[in-house]
Order: C-alpha cells, then sequence, then structure tokens
C-alpha cells in the first residue's frame, strides 16, 4: 500500500508550507496493494528534525488539534480532508525540517515533507535563515535591474496617498509586504520576512553580516562577500543610513513608543491608526536626513525599511488578535467613512495591484497583479482594502494568505 499527502489541498512541493492557521489537507490511498478492506485505518503524525518545527492535526475544520489522529481512508482512493496546523512555538529553521507521515499500523505507507514558515524577529535568526533572505533579496534587486525595482517605485513620492495618512496605511503595508515576500519565496520558498522589534535592542540586525553597520558619512558597510554588497537603487549603488546621535543601535532607539503602549492605543482601528506616527514614523525618524529611511519617498531604498514595516505589521496582528479584529464587518475592526480618500475605504481596490492610473492614483502601475501563492488563494491577485484583514482566516478559512508572526498566537 501507497498513499499520497496533499497540503493545502495541492501536490504541489512549492504548497507544503504551513502556518499557526489551520491548512486544509488530504490523504488518499495511491497503491491499495496488499489492502483486503474496503476501508483502511491511517494514523497521521509529524515527524521533526531536531531543530526542526513540529505540527498537529485535526480531523475536521473544527475542534482541538493533537500530535496525531487516525482517519479511515477509502481504498478506492477517493480522498479523506483533515487540517495541519504548526506547534505554536515551533516554527521551522529550514525547508523540510518536518514531515508529515502516515502509518498503517507501524508500517510507514506514506510522508511528504512540509515546513511551518512563519515570520520571525530578524534580531534572532540564526544565520542560515539570515543568508538565505539576503540571497534572496539580493537575487530580486540583481544589482538595481531585478523586479525589486517595481516595490522601490511602489512606494515613491507620487504614490504616497495611496498609503499614507488615511485608514489604509495597514492594509496597503499588508498586502505590498505579502507581494514582496511572494517574490522572495519564488527564489527560494523557504524564505519569510523577517521583523525588526524597534522596541528591543537588536544589535543583531545592525552589524555587517546582516543589514550592515554605517560609517561617518551614513554609508552602510558590509562583510566581504555579502549577498548586498552590490545593491542599486534608482541606478544609484549603496545604502544611505546614520542613526541619529541619540540612537546606539546595540540599544532600543530612543522615543519610539513600546508594545504595550502601542496595543493600548485604543481597541477601535481608528484609534489604533495613529500607531502610523508613534511607533512607525518614529521608527523611520530615528535616522537622520541623509538617510533613505527618514523620507518615505526614499525608505525602501534602504532593504531596513521592509524589516520596519514587517514590524508594524506586526503589531497589527497582535492588534487584531488581542481584541477580535478580523472581521470587516465589525466597525471597529477598520475606520471606514465614505468621505476618506480612494484607496482608503473597505471596498476600494488597492493600488497599484489593481491597475488603475487616473487623476486621484498615480500616473503608473509598477509591478502588474500581486504575485499568488501555490498554497493559498487569498487576498486575490487585486485586493480590496478589505481582503487585507482576516489575514489568517479567522473569519472565514478561504482569507489564509499563508503568513504568520512567531508570537502571535492563532487561538
Amino acid at each position: 500500500m501507497d498513499v499520497e499527502i496533499q497540503i493545502n489541498d495541492s501536490t504541489n512541493p512549492r504548497a507544503r508550507f504551513l502556518t499557526w492557521a489551520p491548512s486544509p489537507c488530504r490523504i488518499r490511498v495511491r497503491n491499495p496493494a496488499g489492502i483486503t478492506t474496503p476501508f483502511v485505518s491511517l494514523k497521521i503524525s509529524g515527524r521533526s528534525t531536531a531543530s526542526g518545527g513540529a505540527v498537529q492535526f485535526r480531523a475536521g475544520a473544527t475542534g482541538a488539534f493533537s500530535d496525531s489522529i487516525t482517519l479511515t481512508v477509502s481504498a478506492s482512493g477517493n480522498t479523506a480532508p483533515f487540517f495541519s496546523a504548526g506547534k505554536f512555538g515551533r516554527p521551522s529553521s529550514s525547508n523540510g525540517d518536518v514531515t508529515i507521515e502516515a502509518r498503517s499500523g507501524t508500517t510507514l505507507v506514506g510522508s511528504v515533507p512540509v515546513m511551518v514558515r512563519i515570520r520571525k524577529n530578524a534580531n534572532t535568526l540564526s544565520a542560515p535563515e539570515r543568508d538565505r533572505f539576503l540571497e534572496a533579496l539580493a537575487k530580486l534587486n540583481n544589482q538595481g535591474t531585478g523586479r525589486f525595482s517595481d516595490f522601490r517605485d511602489m512606494h515613491n513620492a507620487s504614490a504616497l496617498g495611496q498609503a499614507h495618512g488615511a485608514p489604509g496605511f495597514l492594509p496597503w503595508h499588508r498586502a505590498y509586504l505579502l507581494d514582496l515576500e511572494r517574490e522572495l519565496q519564488a527564489i527560494d520558498p523557504s524564505v519569510a520576512l523577517p521583523y525588526w522589534r524597534f522596541d528591543k535592542a537588536a544589535p543583531n540586525i545592525f552589524k555587517p553580516d546582516f543589514m550592515g553597520s554605517s560609517d561617518n558619512l551614513g554609508t552602510v558597510q558590509f562583510n566581504p562577500g555579502h549577498p548586498l554588497t552590490f545593491w542599486k537603487t534608482d541606478t544609484v549603488p549603496g545604502i544611505k543610513r546614520r542613526p541619529i546621535p541619540a540612537f546606539n543601535v546595540n540599544l532600543a532607539p530612543p522615543g519610539v513608543i513600546d508594545e504595550a503602549a502601542t496595543l493600548a492605543l485604543g481597541t477601535q482601528y481608528k484609534q489604533f491608526r495613529g500607531m502610523e506616527g508613534n511607533p512607525h514614523g518614529r521608527a523611520h525618524t530615528r535616522f537622520d536626513a541623509i538617510s533613505f529611511l527618514s523620507d518615505a519617498s526614499t525608505a525602501p531604498r534602504d532593504p531596513l525599511f521592509f524589516l520596519l514595516h514587517c514590524n508594524v505589521d506586526r503589531l497589527w496582528a497582535q492588534w487584531q488578535k488581542a481584541n477580535s479584529r478580523f472581521d470587516q464587518a465589525v466597525a471597529a475592526a477598520y475606520d471606514e467613512n465614505p468621505a476618506f480618500p480612494v484607496g482608503h475605504r473597505l471596498a476600494d481596490t488597492l493600488w497599484p495591484w489593481n491597475g488603475v492610473t487616473s487623476r486621484v492614483n498615480p500616473p503608473s502601475a509598477p509591478g502588474g497583479t500581486l504575485a499568488p501563492s501555490p498554497g493559498v488563494g487569498a487576498p486575490g491577485l487585486q485586493p480590496r482594502v478589505r481582503d487585507m484583514l482576516d489575514y489568517r482566516g479567522v473569519v472565514s478559512a478561504a482569507s489564509r494568505m499563508g503568513f504568520d508572526y512567531d508570537d502571535v498566537k492563532f487561538v
């Protein structure tokens, strides 16, 4: 007997990635040799490497997860559904470091390697995790000639009104980060965006083996052979970043409110979105005027920008979890007002993924539609503001976007 295990209801190896949210899976008998009954009992469990992720299972769409489940599967080849998720606190560190196995009695009859792919604190990444991220980012940039230029152009001076100063700030940047992350995963599927937790000391991020260290002129320096050595944007090589005098990069940046204060801004989105100023804006301005990060129109030229915004999105995710704010039908989950600019209302499609250029949109729409995922269908190629709220499928399982954070529990 031999069985096939499908992850995210797919046989595509690039769909074999889990988060803390339940993923639909299926199992079927592929070769019934040796089976003498119409049905067979199969035990499904996970096996991890020493430093690998951990998975858990349940038979139906609801109920508690456990380390293993037993399913009754037709010998005729019909699929039987089940659900799998990463076990919180046990993310993977590399692709395939946990295996989902199926056994008939004690006999292994099928297996599939998976990864619990989670966005992690950049300051605590392992060296291999860090280097895979940097290599993928460098390839996307391709010394200024690659796909990364679209992400730079999505956030230039003419585009700022689409993403700032109104309630769409958080949904727009969630889509932006997801688009970039999926492009990185097309290069290396094991990569997840890391975040810079800017209310804590993060000295490892500012070392020459990661985001680089700044000289007195604000030019970022890397170790020899570093993937970002030939980073180029706007036809200009290199990165400008210089901390303000009060910011010692071995310590937390001064003046940035901490996570607890951010989450305490209010239980309604119209209150919470004030975090666009502090901590978000304050984190940007912990670097002086020559720094790309200090100006929203140039900030994406520095890769640190994406770690900063990944933390902004993580804070929103923490707030959503703490206040049950995933449902766009709940007034407190968003700040809806028909008077808000185009792109900031729940039903509005998001530029540039909608391809719309007009009087109220920038004159171009770089990058095309949002990158699809082999494992999930959301938020779609042309997402709306409302599509970006239920990122882990709390309200609707079909809304899962395939990312999670290492410190945001699912339940």
